[in-house]
């Protein structure tokens, strides 16, 4: 009896479905990237087999020396070049072109001299259909955080050096993109007008938590500004090292904190310098 009750009874099994995380998609994303021109002296590898992810909201500078392929991931990732081997992503999707998710800064502003200081900064906007009011409200709002809203009339050939550079930056934040990609912007301003321009970048990122990549020579400049720190070799360009920065924001270059860590990456850079200029010297 005991044995029929037994075989009479259910047993419940409860299963547990395991769901395996979804991968966390990066904002950026090189794969195995290479890219090579081809020139009248032959093929030149600038940048050979690269992986690199760049998280949402984080600060990323790329650091190397002169013909390490800086200048060429920042063009990969705004579209403005494709590479010859190996895929570059946005939110796990490829980059086939520029686009206004993307924008670029480079060290030459690129100011229109026929149009004043707003004009400038509104150009872009009317471009995406904005209306005049609405180009207006935004380009006085991002002239007042980079202190120029005084010269909103002014021309480009009245401004300093500096206050061209903070135009052009107005003009990048403007139009809003998710990701600002930046060529060395500061490298020809005075130290007073680059100490200023980090303060407003720095703001402007913290506030805005937009994704940035940022590409200088100078080390100080990239640990002053940045959460990681990417060390690229010379030509053919590959990652070589990378750096958290792990001090609070708020830095200056003339922190000792700032100006240790400095010290360290110049330890590992110092050997690709006298790499390139060794090749680069004419015979």
């Amino acid at each position: 009896m005991r044995e029929r009750a037994l075989s009479k009874q259910t047993l419940t099994i409860n299963v547990v479905a395991t769901v395996a995380p979804e991968p966390i998609v990066s904002k950026l994303e090189l794969r195995s990237v290479s890219r090579t021109f081809h020139a009248q002296s032959g093929d030149i590898n600038a940048v050979d087999n690269v992986s690199l992810r760049v998280k949402r909201g984080e600060f990323v500078c790329i650091v190397g020396p002169s013909g390490c392929g800086k200048s060429t991931l920042l063009n990969l990732f705004a579209g403005l070049d494709q590479p010859t081997s190996g895929k570059v992503l946005m939110d796990g999707v490829a980059i086939n072109g520029p686009g206004p998710d993307r924008v670029v800064m480079f060290q030459e502003h690129g100011l229109f001299p026929w149009l004043s200081v707003r004009g400038n900064i509104e150009f872009g906007l009317r471009l995406k259909g904005l209306s005049k009011e609405r180009c207006r409200e935004i380009a006085r709002h991002w002239l007042r955080i980079v202190h120029l809203d005084r010269f909103e009339n002014s021309y480009i050939h009245q401004l300093s050096g500096g206050m061209k550079q903070r135009v052009a930056l107005a003009r990048s934040l403007a139009m809003d993109p998710e990701v600002l990609l930046m060529d060395e912007p500061f490298t020809a301003l005075d130290a007073q007008s680059r100490d200023l321009l980090h303060e407003e970048l720095e703001q402007v990122w913290s506030s805005t938590g937009k994704t940035i990549v940022f590409v200088t020579h100078n080390v100080r400049e990239a640990v002053r500004l940045g959460d990681r720190i990417v060390l690229m070799s010379f030509r053919p360009g590959r990652i070589m090292k990378e750096f958290r920065i792990n001090l609070a924001h708020g830095r200056h270059v003339e922190d000792i904190e700032v100006a240790a860590s400095a010290t360290e990456i110049m330890a590992h850079l110092r050997a690709e310098i006298d790499r390139a200029f060794e090749e680069e010297r004419p015979a």
